[in-house]
């Protein structure tokens, strides 16, 4: 204990003196005595060091060096243990001394740190407690050994047994910090392991004899290349010399065997490492190799098979293996060579490591190929550059604190990162086959392709972080002050929404996000917790207000306004499990608009509406379906926007939404409009589509013959207007379809007028062969329209129109092609209305004609229709017909062709009237033969034949035999029944052959003045026009009903037959009967009774006298024929009557 008064001394120092002229602060110094003994007691067993190897430890020197540990400052001092050099076979030495400064050396077997605890040594307390002992171990192998073992089995496990026993008492900030340490350990732990993992390429060096050294370096100072004969002769044949060599020669193989059997283990460590083992592999193989090309090898060799100690030499080369080793690294490193790695560990950028990645496998897949390095050494070393990648990747982002990076900035960035993982998997993906190719080509022994890419916890990290942060920014977005949510709720729940999910973030900014070890998921897990924890009020908040709204939503509409201001929220699984009741009811409605939309679609753009509309507003059919598909498209994209509106934004993730989207995406496939644009253009391009050639052209018909058509392709005048609407529908139509169009359009107005003008010619001429018979009438005007045009090209027009909107002509010949067209199409507008005109005028005529044939047969129905059909002619010559008279003429012959049937028919008929025999046959039909000219009409030809010509009777004449002046005579005579029945004939001949004829030239004045008849007015040459004896017949049935008359008269056995019944008419008068009762009536006939039997009696005997003379007529005529015939069978010979029959 010590007072004020007593001067402060030092505890000791070196001489044991106490300096009264000291400072009363000097600190007391330290006895460097306590630390030799300390020394001597813990070399020997730390060190394995017996007490006289380390005497020269104590130097001169040892006291100041002790003395400056001690003091403060100086925080540690080595105790180094050095191998000293010797003979081979001499017992290892070893020497050892006390450094503040460390270094290296091959020699350093051991080194001992002695590592103060305190700023100073204590002389009073034990060293044992005060110094930190750490042995670190050299020699010839690295230190990365022992100093990874210093690490992972006594730094870290003390760390972690402290943490663990202390952790319990910490806050939430301290235990944060812990792990980060945690990490930091763990690293330099790896780090370690990586090093001592990399394999150092020992460096060779060939020991040469001294005798053999200074032969050469005499032979080389001489100019001389070096031999054996610059060594003593005695020397090469001494045993001892050439058995040093022979060991020389044997410590060179091992030595060089030590290098060519060196390998690695390149699943651990980097790949820079793997790379860099190769190439300082090769440089050492060729460092041997050049060492022994040198002249001393080359000299000890010779004296070796001089000696004829052939052992070493000639399997030299063999035993080290250093060819075949050289070959197969030469081989490995043209893979290895300019391997781009440095690219991706210098990367500064995402970008840059994204590039790098597509480099270095660019490199992989193509030197694998020519290199033979193993594909089972080749996976490893991709999965160390997956280590590489994910270190620098993390490198990368963890400069740009994610964390603290606004929403846009961190969005991007980490877009960048998944951009580059399937960038990655791409390449894997690439590797995986040429890798799967070489080993096929090779024949190596099968190895699974499988690349284990360690930053695959990164990748799930980085989507996981990402989606949570875009639905944090929702959130934060939402219960801003723009949205109204933060206001609201306050009022509600008496919260601020917006600092509430502020605060909640705060507790995850101050962590490393990306920190995918054990300790940083512990720290992520529970930072995620926090925030969860604030966060669901937040949510709570927001569910009551969108149930109440969505509650008072009066329809379905409402709702989907509802949805769609609050639908980024709906990604948070809470908030979408409130509402899905009514997610599931509008998803329904939206589903079925979908079908709807499926079921228009599939009617077909042709048989939809849509279509019959396009062509009424004159839209192609190729704009028109690219049109109906985009509206379907648009209604399409409007029904997914409402089912982001109920889902919100990634609701193509569920279930649900899934399978919507499918859907969706399907049928926007099918509505792709760009094959169809695509289809057409080629189908353009392969068509050899252009306005030019001909006007007109002759078309053959498949039915046979020729039509005029216009020389201009439908499709051209289609092809403008759909790159005019493909246009609008923003297409790029390629330049020379565009100017097709164009050349199409200057002529669009000539061609659809030329189109009509000849579609309306060939209706005409379709007219003018379906109503044979007018073709003369109009052939003047058909010649007019045929006239021009034919030699007319449309080039005329494609180049003239540019000319005419810029120059004018006063004569007007520039427009003689356009001109052209106008007068063709007034031409044949005049030969359609003309031949319109003439067909109804040729259907009245031929009406009235066929009336001809079907008429009552009276001179005024005749005379009526053929009244008709002169008015219509006189209608046709007034409005100048060509050819009238020639086509007058030719109906003239189908009239008269009528009436001749019609004059034969009615002579069958008055024949077939005037033979009847008795009035019964009055009932019967006139004829049964049918009139050729009515076989039209065989439905009702019988009546109205018995109509038209059942009036015609020919009238019975009544001839009286009567007796005067006892004369019996016929009154009239035969002679007045002849005449009145031709007359009759006449008569009804006369009906048609007192008609007028047709005549054409009425209104001709020309004719009229020169007063020639060009041909008869009646039609009374129609009874020579007969060719048969139809004319001849009614003459012969009057007169063989005149010789029936005559006959009647001398005929015997009617006289006979007359006597016969006046016979027996003269038995009814001659009876004793007076009277005839009849009931209530009684006749009389006593008075006249004898009076009638004496004229019976004169009438029989004058009738008796008449046969009597007939009778004796009668049979001299017979006398007289049978006289004749006698006569003249008596003048032929029996010989001509065998020869042949002969008439009598």
């Amino acid at each position: 204990m010590s007072t004020p008064d007593v001067p402060t001394t030092p505890l000791t120092n070196s001489n044991g003196a106490l300096p009264h002229d000291s400072p009363v602060d000097t600190p007391p110094l330290f006895d460097t005595s306590l630390f030799r003994s300390y020394l001597v007691s813990l070399l020997p067993p730390v060190l394995g060091a017996l007490p006289e190897e380390f005497v020269n430890l104590f130097d001169e020197e040892f006291d100041e060096r002790v003395t400056r540990f001690a003091a403060e400052g100086g925080g540690v001092i080595y105790v180094v243990k050095t191998k000293d050099e010797a003979e081979e076979d001499a017992p290892p030495t070893y020497s050892y001394h006390l450094t503040s400064q460390l270094t290296y050396s091959p020699a350093s077997i051991t080194s001992l740190a002695l590592i103060k605890r305190g700023p100073t040594l204590d002389p009073v307390t034990p060293l044992a407690t005060q110094l930190h002992i750490l042995n670190l171990f050299g020699g010839e192998e690295t230190p990365y050994e022992s100093l990874h073992a210093v690490v992972s089995c006594g730094v870290k496990p003390w760390f972690d047994a402290f943490v663990g026993a202390r952790g319990g008492g910490k806050d939430g900030d301290s235990k944060m910090g812990i792990p980060m340490t945690k990490k930091k350990f763990a690293e330099l732990e790896l780090s370690l392991l990586h090093l001592q993992q990399n394999v150092e390429i020992p460096e060779t060096h060939l020991i040469i004899h001294p005798v053999i050294q200074r032969a050469v370096e005499q032979a080389q100072a001489s100019g001389v290349r070096p031999n054996i004969s610059n060594i003593p002769p005695k020397l090469l044949n001494e045993s001892s010399f050439l058995n040093t060599l022979h060991g020389h020669v044997n410590l060179w193989i091992k030595a060089i065997q030590a290098v060519t059997k060196l390998t690695r283990d390149v699943s651990s460590g980097t790949a820079s490492q793997e790379i860099n083992f190769w190439l300082s592999l090769e440089r050492a193989l060729e460092g041997i190799e050049s060492q022994l090309r040198s002249d001393e090898v080359n000299m000890v060799m010779e004296c070796l098979r001089n000696a004829k100690r052939y052992l070493a030499t000639v399997s030299f080369m063999t035993d080290t293996g250093l060819k075949s080793s050289t070959d197969l690294v030469h081989k490995y490193n043209q893979l290895m060579k300019d391997f781009p790695l440095n690219e991706l560990l210098s990367a500064t950028d995402l970008e840059k490591i994204q590039e790098s990645l597509v480099l270095i496998f660019g490199h992989i897949n193509r030197k694998l190929k020519l290199s033979p390095y193993p594909i089972r050494r080749a996976l490893p070393l991709v999965e160390a550059i997956s280590r590489d990648f994910n270190d620098q990747l993390l490198r990368v982002l963890t400069s740009h604190r994610l964390s603290y990076t606004p929403y846009e900035t961190f969005d991007r960035l980490l877009g960048q990162t998944m951009n580059i993982f399937r960038t990655w998997d791409d390449l894997i993906k690439e590797f995986t086959n040429v890798a799967r190719e070489v080993m096929r080509k090779r024949g190596e022994k099968f190895v699974p392709i499988k690349v284990i890419a360690a930053h695959a916890k990164l990748q799930e990290r980085t989507r996981y972080l990402r989606d949570w942060r875009k639905q944090h920014e929702q959130l934060a977005v939402m219960t801003g002050p723009t949205k109204g949510l933060g206001s609201m709720t306050k009022e509600v729940g008496g919260m601020d929404m917006e600092e509430e999910v502020k605060e909640a973030y705060e507790v995850v900014k101050r962590i490393d996000v990306l920190d995918v070890s054990v300790e940083g998921t512990e720290i992520w897990v529970a930072a995620e917790n926090a925030y969860n924890e604030r966060v669901a009020r937040v949510e709570n908040q927001i569910i009551a207000r969108l149930r109440d709204r969505l509650g008072t939503a009066r329809n379905a509409n409402e709702m989907f306004r509802v949805f769609s201001k609050f639908n980024a929220l709906f990604v948070r699984p809470k908030i979408r499990g409130a509402i899905q009741e009514y997610q599931t009811q509008l998803i329904d409605s939206v589903k079925e608009d979908i079908k709807r939309l499926h079921d228009k679609f599939k009617t077909q753009y042709r048989f939809s509406e849509a279509y019959h509309m396009s062509q009424m507003r004159d839209l192609p059919p190729i704009a028109g379906a690219i049109i109906w598909a985009r509206q379907i498209e648009r209604q399409l994209l409007t029904y997914m926007k409402r089912v982001e509106d109920v889902l919100g934004k990634g609701w193509e993730l569920y279930a649900e939404g899934q399978k919507l989207q499918s859907e969706s995406t399907a049928f926007r496939k099918k509505l792709e409009t760009r094959p169809v644009y695509d289809a057409w253009l080629h189908d353009i391009n392969r068509r050899d589509m252009g306005v030019n050639g001909r006007l007109f052209e002759i078309v053959r018909l498949r039915g046979g013959g020729f039509q005029l058509a216009v020389n201009f392709d439908p499709q051209i005048i289609t092809l403008f207007k759909e790159v005019r609407n493909l246009l609008w529908l923003n297409f790029q139509v390629p330049h020379a379809t565009t100017n097709m169009a164009k050349d199409a359009k200057r002529v669009y107005p000539h061609a659809v007028s030329l189109m009509e003008t000849v579609r309306t010619y060939g209706q005409t001429l379709e007219l003018v062969e379906n109503n044979m018979g007018i073709e003369w009438l109009v052939a003047e005007y058909r010649n007019e329209a045929q006239r021009n045009g034919m030699n007319i090209r449309w080039d005329y027009f494609v180049n003239q129109y540019d000319t005419a909107r810029y120059v004018t002509s006063a004569d007007g010949r520039e427009n003689r092609h356009i001109q052209f067209v106008r007068e063709f199409a007034s031409v044949v507008s005049v030969l359609q209305d003309k031949t319109n005109n003439v067909i109804d005028l040729y259907r009245n005529i031929l009406r009235a004609v066929e009336d001809l044939a079907t008429c009552t047969y009276t001179s005024e129905a005749f005379s009526e229709l053929l009244g008709k059909i002169q008015a219509a002619i006189d209608r046709l010559n007034l409005e100048g017909y060509a050819n009238l008279e020639h086509w007058v003429a030719e109906l003239d012959k189908r009239i008269e062709g009528i009436l001749l049937q019609r004059l034969g028919y009615i002579i069958q008929v008055w024949c077939s009237e005037f033979d009847r025999t008795d009035d019964s046959d009055a009932r019967r039909d006139p004829l049964p033969l049918r009139d050729i000219t009515n076989k039209r009409r065989a439905g009702k030809g019988g009546k109205e034949e018995r109509v038209i010509e059942g009036n015609m009777t020919v009238k019975p004449i009544v001839h009286e035999i009567r007796i005067q002046n006892q004369v019996i005579f016929l009154d009239p005579p035969i002679e007045y029944a002849r005449a009145t029945w031709i007359k009759q004939l006449h008569d009804w001949l006369g009906i048609i052959c007192r008609l007028k004829r047709i005549q054409s030239s009425r209104y001709e004045i020309g004719l009229q003045m020169q007063g020639i008849q060009v041909s008869e007015t009646t039609y009374t040459s129609l009874l020579t026009r007969f060719s048969d004896e139809t004319l001849e017949r009614p003459f012969s049935l009057i007169e063989l009903k005149v010789q029936q008359l005559k006959d009647y008269g001398d005929s015997l056995a009617h006289w006979q037959q007359l006597l016969t019944e006046i016979k027996k008419a003269r038995s009814t008068f001659d009876t004793s009967e007076t009277q005839r009762s009849f009931g209530v009536c009684i006749v009389d006939y006593e008075q006249v009774q004898a009076r009638v039997n004496a004229k019976y009696d004169a009438w029989q005997r004058d009738i008796l006298s008449r046969f009597g003379v007939k009778l004796g007529n009668a049979i001299k005529e017979m006398h007289a024929s049978i006289q004749k015939a006698r006569t003249e069978l008596e003048h032929h010979s029996i010989e001509g009557l065998v020869g042949g029959a002969r008439r009598f």
